[in-house]
C-alpha cells in the first residue's frame, strides 16, 4: 500500500545545530516555516541561536530584513534535545557531522518517531544516499538535500536521489528548495556528488602547494582570489568548512573512487591530528581570535 507524503510542509525539523543546521534553521524561519531544531545538548543549541541572532542582526543592518521580519523569524524557531519531538514535523533534515554511522543512527531513530508519510532529507556532502536510506524502513522517502556553506548566503541545494528515492519525494524536495529561496540542482548518488568532488580536491591541492613549498598560505589564497575571481581563497575556505571535514571527504573520495589522486595531503592530516580544525577550533591555516 502506497503511503502519501506529508503535505503541505509547514513544520520543518532539523537535526544538528552546527554551522549548517543553524543556517538551514535561519533560512527556513525567514521563509515562513515553523522550525524545530534539535541537538544532543543545550550548549550546542544556545550557540546556534546566538549565531542566528547575529546573522539576522546583520541582515537588519543591511536593510535586507526589517525588525518585524527578524522578530517573526526568531519566534518560529523552537529547540529541543529530544529527537522524538520531530514526530510532529512534516519533513526532517538531518544535518549531523559527516559520519555514516552517526547519520544512519539518526535516520533510523527518525524513521521510528516520524509518521509514515514524512520525508527524511540528509544534508550529507558526500555519503551514499542509498546507504543512509537503507537504515530506514522508508528508503523511497529519503533524499539528499546538500546545502552550501554559509547557508543564508549560498543559493545552491544539491538534490541527490538514492536508488529507492521516489519521484514524489524528489518533487517535494525540489519544491521545498524553491520555497526556501534556493536553487535546486540534481545530481547522481556518487561519492562527493558534484560540489565536493570538485571543491575538496582543489582545496587538497592548495594544501599540497603549501606542503611542497610552492607558495605561502597567503600567496595561494591571493592567487586564487585575484587570478580566478574566487571570493575566498581555498585555504581560508577550508578553515570555514573545517579541516576535519575536508579530510573526511577526501578519504571518502579515495575509498569510493580507488584513485590515489584523492589521497589527503599529509599536512592537512597532521593539522587535524593537532586539533587545528579551522574557525571552529580558533586555528587552522589562519588564526581566529575568540569573538
Amino acid at each position: 500500500m502506497k503511503t502519501t507524503l506529508a503535505s503541505p510542509i509547514e513544520q520543518l525539523g532539523i537535526v544538528g545545530a552546527g554551522q549548517m543546521g543553524a543556517g538551514i534553521a535561519q533560512v527556513a524561519a525567514v521563509a515562513g516555516f515553523d522550525v524545530l531544531l534539535t541537538d544532543i545538548d543545550d550548549a550546542g543549541l544556545e550557540r546556534a541561536l546566538e549565531s542566528i541572532v547575529h546573522d539576522l542582526d546583520r541582515l537588519l543592518e543591511k536593510g535586507d530584513l526589517n525588525q518585524d521580519e527578524v522578530a517573526a523569524a526568531l519566534k518560529r524557531i523552537t529547540t529541543s534535545t529530544h529527537l522524538k519531538e520531530h514526530s510532529r514535523c512534516d519533513l526532517v533534515i538531518e544535518s549531523a557531522i559527516e559520519d555514516c554511522d552517526i547519520k544512519r543512527g539518526i535516520l533510523q531513530q527518525l524513521d521510528n518517531v516520524c509518521s509514515a508519510g514524512v520525508v527524511l532529507a540528509t544534508n550529507t556532502s558526500s555519503l551514499s544516499i542509498a546507504r543512509l536510506a537503507s537504515a530506514t524502513g522508508r528508503p523511497d522517502r529519503v533524499i539528499g538535500m546538500h546545502f552550501m556553506l554559509p547557508v543564508p548566503r549560498m543559493q545552491l541545494i544539491e538534490i541527490v536521489c538514492g536508488m529507492e528515492t521516489s519521484t514524489e519525494t524528489r518533487d517535494l524536495s525540489v519544491d521545498l528548495a524553491g520555497r526556501l529561496g534556493k536553487t535546486p540542482v540534481e545530481c547522481r548518488d556518487f561519492p562527493g556528488f558534484v560540489s565536493n568532488r570538485l571543491l575538496i580536491p582543489m582545496i587538497n591541492e592548495a594544501v599540497f602547494a603549501v606542503y611542497e613549498g610552492v607558495a605561502s598560505i597567503e600567496a595561494v589564497d591571493q592567487i586564487m582570489q585575484l587570478g580566478m575571481n574566487h571570493p575566498m581563497g581555498p585555504l581560508r575556505l577550508a578553515d570555514l568548512i573545517g579541516l576535519d571535514t575536508c579530510v573526511t571527504v577526501m578519504r571518502m573520495l579515495h575509498d569510493g573512487m580507488g584513485d590515489p589522486k584523492y589521497r589527503p595531503c599529509p599536512l592537512l592530516v597532521k593539522m587535524v591530528e593537532a586539533g587545528r580544525l579551522g574557525r571552529k577550533s580558533g586555528r587552522g591555516f589562519y588564526d581566529y581570535p575568540s569573538g
